[in-house]
Parts: C-alpha cells; sequence; structure tokens
C-alpha cells in the first residue's frame, strides 16, 4: 500500500504533528506501507518529533499572488501524484485550498479528508458586522461543498462529524501514545497547559482565569508549555500574575511534565480531538476545560474524569478549578478516571481501523 499525505507543515510541536509522526511510523512499521508526505514551503525541517528513516518527505513551494499560489498549488499536487502513482491520498489541512483537492486530481486516486479541528475553526476574531458574518457564512458552506466531494470525511469524534453536512463521513479518533507506569499522587501544586499562543487555543482566556485563582491559592503555580507561548509576557506582567506562572518553550518530554502537575486546564475557542487532553489524562489528570467545538466534550466525561464549562463563563471555569485545588481526594478520584477512560484509544486499535479504511477504499 502506498499513501500520500498533504499537510501544511510537520516542524513544529503541535498535536496533528504529534499524532501524524505515531500513525505514519506505525503504518511503515507494523504493516510494511510506503508512505509520502508532502508538505509547504519547507515545512517538513527541521522536524520535531521523530518519524520513520523510510517515509519519504516531499515540499512545495507556495507564494506570490492568490492567482500564482494556487497556480502553485495545483502544479505542484498533479505532478507529485504523476510521480509517486499513491493508492489512497490523506489531506490533513483545515486551510481552504484543501478543499479544492477533489476538484484538482482526477477521482481515479481515493482521497481522503483528515479532519484534525472544527469546521468553524477561526485564526483570528470575526468581526460582527454583516459583511463579515456573510463571507464566513460563505466560507463554511464551500467548506461542506468541498468536503463532499472526497471519498471520506475522517472527524475524530462523533460531536466533530455532526458540523459537517456530508454523506461520506466516518469516526476514527486520535490514539493516546502516554502509557504512564508511574501514578501521579497529584500532591504538586502546579496547573498545567500546553497550547500554541494563537486565537483559536485561547490562552488570553486562560490568564484571566488564574488571575482570579490565585487570590484564594497564591502558593498554586500554572505551568504554560508552547509555541510562541512567551509572547505572552506583557499581558501577565499586566495582570500581576508573573510570580505564579511559567511561560515555557515547547518541550519533547512533556510526559515528563505531566507527571509532575496536579491539573491540566483548556480554554481554546475551538478544538478537533486535542492530543493534550488525551496525553493529561493518560497521565492520570483530572481536567478543566472550555465546552468549545468541538474536542472536549468528546473526551471529558463531566464530573468524572474532569469538568466541561459552558464555554467562555469564567467565574464557572474558577470554581471548578478552585474545587480541585481545595480536595486532593477529588483530583486523585478524576485522575484514576481520567486514566481509565482514554485506555480505549489504545494504537493499536485506531490503527486497525485506518488499515481498514484503506483497504476498503482501494478495493472498490
Amino acid at each position: 500500500m502506498k499513501l500520500f499525505y498533504i499537510v501544511p507543515k510537520l516542524n513544529n510541536e503541535g498535536g496533528v504533528a504529534r499524532v501524524l509522526s505515531l500513525k505514519l511510523n506505525y503504518l511503515v512499521e507494523k504493516f510494511g506501507y510506503e508512505v509520502h508526505i508532502l508538505t509547504q514551503n519547507q515545512g517538513n525541517f527541521p522536524l520535531f518529533y521523530s518519524f520513520h528513516e523510510k517515509i519519504v518527505f516531499h515540499d512545495m513551494t507556495l507564494n506570490g499572488s492568490i492567482f500564482n499560489f494556487f497556480s502553485s498549488f495545483r502544479k505542484s499536487l498533479k505532478s507529485k501524484i504523476e510521480s509517486i502513482q499513491p493508492d489512497v491520498i490523506i489531506v490533513c489541512d483545515n486551510g481552504l485550498k484543501a478543499y479544492t483537492i477533489p476538484f484538482i486530481l482526477s477521482d481515479a486516486i481515493p482521497i481522503v479528508f483528515e479532519c484534525h479541528g472544527s469546521k468553524y475553526i477561526e485564526e483570528k476574531q470575526l468581526k460582527s458586522d454583516s459583511i463579515s458574518k456573510f463571507k464566513s457564512s460563505l466560507k463554511y458552506k464551500f467548506k461542506d461543498f468541498g468536503a463532499n466531494k472526497f471519498s471520506k470525511l475522517v472527524a475524530l469524534s462523533n460531536e466533530s462529524l455532526k458540523e459537517w453536512n456530508v454523506e461520506n463521513g466516518l469516526v476514527i479518533s486520535n490514539p493516546s501514545w502516554i502509557k504512564n507506569i508511574i501514578v501521579n499522587d497529584l500532591k504538586t501544586k502546579k496547573v498545567i497547559a500546553v497550547a500554541r499562543n494563537s486565537y483559536e487555543k485561547g490562552l488570553d482566556r486562560l490568564l484571566v482565569i488564574w488571575q482570579k485563582v490565585i487570590v484564594k491559592y497564591p502558593d498554586w503555580t500554572l505551568d504554560i508549555y508552547g509555541e510562541s507561548v512567551t509572547n505572552l509576557k506583557q499581558a501577565v506582567l499586566e495582570l500581576g500574575i508573573e510570580s505564579n506562572m511559567n511561560l515555557n518553550a515547547p518541550v519533547k518530554n512533556i510526559s515528563e511534565k505531566y507527571l509532575t502537575s496536579s491539573v491540566y486546564v483548556m480554554t481554546s475557542r475551538s478544538e478537533g480531538f486535542p492530543m493534550v487532553l488525551l496525553e493529561a489524562m493518560a497521565s492520570g489528570l483530572p481536567c478543566v476545560a472550555y465546552d468549545c467545538p468541538t474536542g472536549p466534550r468528546a473526551i471529558i466525561e463531566e464530573g468524572e474524569n474532569g469538568f466541561l464549562i459552558e464555554d467562555g463563563n469564567v467565574d464557572s471555569f474558577v470554581q471548578k478549578l478552585e474545587l480541585l485545588i481545595e480536595d486532593e481526594n477529588l483530583r486523585i478520584k478524576m485522575g484514576k478516571n481520567a486514566q481509565e477512560s482514554v485506555q480505549k484509544y489504545d494504537l493499536d486499535s485506531i490503527m486497525q481501523q485506518w488499515k481498514l479504511l484503506f483497504e476498503t477504499l482501494v478495493s472498490k
């Protein structure tokens, strides 16, 4: 089986790069598949995560005006497909250009859209005027139109699939990769978040919450790990919370950081199926997250392995986080439940689902 993945970049520490490194390495090592990856503008170097040496990387250069950009995109795609001759093409890209791929390529080769984010993901806050709303509406309709042209749209959860007006949908969740033998005692006075500093990840919302929490619990610390989080330093200073938190660059040993924390928090504005929640729960951490579209609600069982907070309700988030800070026994109970709840996302089980999909598409 020869697979061809199309993804904007893999040279970061994000969840998409993490899960693709797990899955693609597995495809090569366990199934003996031939795997090719096409990135853009050298989005494959330097790699943050490890990819199997047999995986073949390609890159295309896209720049210039919109016309030149899409012209280069079209030519590069067709050229690579013609030379590689894959059995299945998998698209892992939330950009609008991704939805044009079924119209660019022949339908002789099955094309799968692997959806890693909410359909409504936004890189910046939307304006409320009627023209902006109309443009957004057109964008979402175009996404549905394009998504229906793929052989399959693979969503990461039932909640995610419900966002899409498609008839070709299928759910295959992300796998959990952390299998900690060490039991986290959840005694450290640390809260952790792992996310890049971008609008959709909502770290600005987390800072406001933390400012309220440390009024009652000044001996607790918030550790944030992620790309560009140091850009939050000015906001941290303005809120006067610098002595109660640390802004850290991405680290490869993030599993060790979970084990020295007691609660995981997520304040994203939108998510797909967040790997960081799986990682935190596999490490025995209770989680508190906003009920944003669409990921947290697919993973967090309210009151069992964490708390799911009405999106944007700061006071409720503070209340539940403080409850976990105050009650060590509750932390331990929820942490144990969290660890048990993610066992169903076992890597072997998830990859068998992908194998079945690929084989089914090729046999048609």
